[in-house]
């Protein structure tokens, strides 16, 4: 299913980890990964295939607690939304999970679908942000700025708010995106616009980001619809 986003759940209780596993991939929107301790989770994290949209961590983790190893991520650079879970709910604890980096505190029990809610808007906030970085090929792309950025060859390209909308959308999804949904998620319900103005932002986006754009390899076409090849892209969506 195209567009589900990759989350990390670090909890050493089973059955509520499977829980969040399963009712996060119900929703069809996510896919989860899991991890029972900091050691489990730094193999995880280490892996060249991984990246991670958010990471859901418990404090009483066996080997270690939850707010230093969160603190110990951001050093290392990881800044995607960070929720932390907790049985202590006493304000001197919520302060310390907040400085260690989280970017949110949720004290257990608590419902799931509380959970989901806070999950999407961390989400949200953090693609808004200036801060979220997808590597696309040899670029960094910033949605933000609207900019791709070649290191490699010290070459910035500006790109347009459809440009950059159908580029971060493609971006998510990891299968080709049929016309019509990459029209509606771009575009929205609007009856003015046709696949030939999709087809026209193709065609100038892979002038812009392709070294050869009557072969385009990094944008291909395939399915009728759009994809970028994963095999050109980085692994990492830190």
């Amino acid at each position: 299913m195209p567009n589900r986003r990759p989350v990390l759940i670090v909890e050493d209780d089973e059955t509520l980890r499977n829980m969040l596993t399963e009712y996060l991939e119900e929703t069809g929107e996510f896919v989860v990964s899991t991890a029972a301790d900091i050691e489990a989770a730094d193999k995880v994290l280490a892996n060249e295939d991984a990246h991670f949209d958010a990471i859901i961590l418990d404090i009483g983790l066996p080997d270690g607690d939850g707010r230093d190893y969160c603190a110990r991520l951001r050093r290392a650079g990881h800044s995607m939304p960070i929720m932390m879970l907790t049985g202590a709910i006493e304000e001197t604890d919520v302060v310390r999970g907040l400085d260690s980096g989280a970017c949110d505190y949720i004290a257990k029990p608590f419902r799931a679908s509380e959970l989901l809610a806070r999950l999407r808007a961390q989400l949200r906030n953090f693609d808004r942000s200036e801060q979220v970085v997808f590597p696309v090929g040899p670029y960094t792309f910033r949605p933000a700025k609207k900019l791709l950025h070649d290191t490699a060859k010290n070459r910035r390209i500006r790109l347009t708010d459809k440009e950059t909308a159908v580029l971060k959308y493609l971006y998510r999804s990891d299968t080709a995106v049929n016309r019509q949904i990459l029209m509606h998620e771009v575009w929205g319900y609007n009856s003015a616009v046709t696949t030939h103005t999709l087809e026209t932002h193709i065609y100038r986006l892979r002038q812009k980001i392709e070294s050869d754009p009557a072969h385009p390899a990094l944008l291909v076409t395939e399915g009728g619809g759009y994809r970028l090849r994963p095999e050109m892209a980085s692994v990492e969506r830190w």
